[in-house]
């Protein structure tokens, strides 16, 4: 087996989030590469509930840079961001003739990477 390469940064998961990846990927897109207080105040105006979900998962990378490796919270920016496919829970729903039709409740996990901007 070979060993599993260190991306630079600091990172925070959020799992199992019971909203589909399709609807968080629009979220992510938009703050993927800015900074963190950039990325805060666009998903604090953002009408989408999930924005909060994100935002708390921002917040909680930027705090583990700042507390754990002492790095300047005002220099951290978003170096990754993705939203990953979690557990789908399956349900059914009774319809006519005595059939089913299954329910997908999809779920995801979403990873940010902060890091200190480098300085040029």
């Amino acid at each position: 087996m070979t060993e599993r390469q260190r991306e630079p940064g600091v990172r925070a998961i959020a799992r199992r989030l019971r909203v589909s990846p399709r609807k968080l990927r629009l979220i992510v897109n938009l703050i993927r590469g800015r900074r963190v207080e950039e990325a805060l105040a666009i998903l604090r105006y953002l009408p989408s509930p999930h924005a909060r979900d994100i935002a708390k998962v921002v917040r909680s990378a930027a705090a583990n840079a700042e507390n754990n490796n002492l790095m300047d919270p005002d220099e951290l920016v978003i170096v990754r961001a993705v939203v990953d496919e979690g557990p789908t829970y399956k349900r059914y729903r009774a319809r006519s003739r005595g059939r089913v039709s299954p329910i997908l409740k999809r779920t995801s996990h979403v990873t940010i990477v902060v890091d200190e901007r480098r300085k040029s």
